[in-house]
């Protein structure tokens, strides 16, 4: 199949105005629309949109860098992009063209 990796950066502190974290919303947000593999995946450390250095330590877990994983098709992706584009998050993403599959 043909289609895309989609990749959200965000940290583990960063919320929705509903209250669930980014990383939350973002799943139950893709499962809505039958996504169905999506990887949650924690960095140690990362350099911002801010150019501030964001990290996992002992005291402040919640500046955690955080990335999410999407393998979509084009029909997925762009109803996902639309529910993004209404939510108006300024969420930074890279969506790369990709062909994937099960073998």
């Amino acid at each position: 199949m043909k289609g895309f990796q989609l990749v959200f950066s965000t940290l583990q502190s960063r919320k929705h105005a509903n209250g669930d974290h980014i990383s939350q919303w973002l799943m139950d947000i893709a499962e809505k629309i039958g996504i169905k593999g999506v990887t949650v995946l924690q960095a140690s450390q990362g350099i911002g949109r801010d150019g501030k250095l964001h990290s996992s330590t002992f005291f402040e877990l919640a500046d955690e860098p955080l990335e999410i994983i999407m393998n979509v098709d084009e029909e997925a992706c762009e109803k996902l992009f639309k529910v993004l584009k209404e939510e108006k998050l300024g969420l930074f993403y890279t969506k790369i063209a990709i062909e994937y599959g099960t073998l």
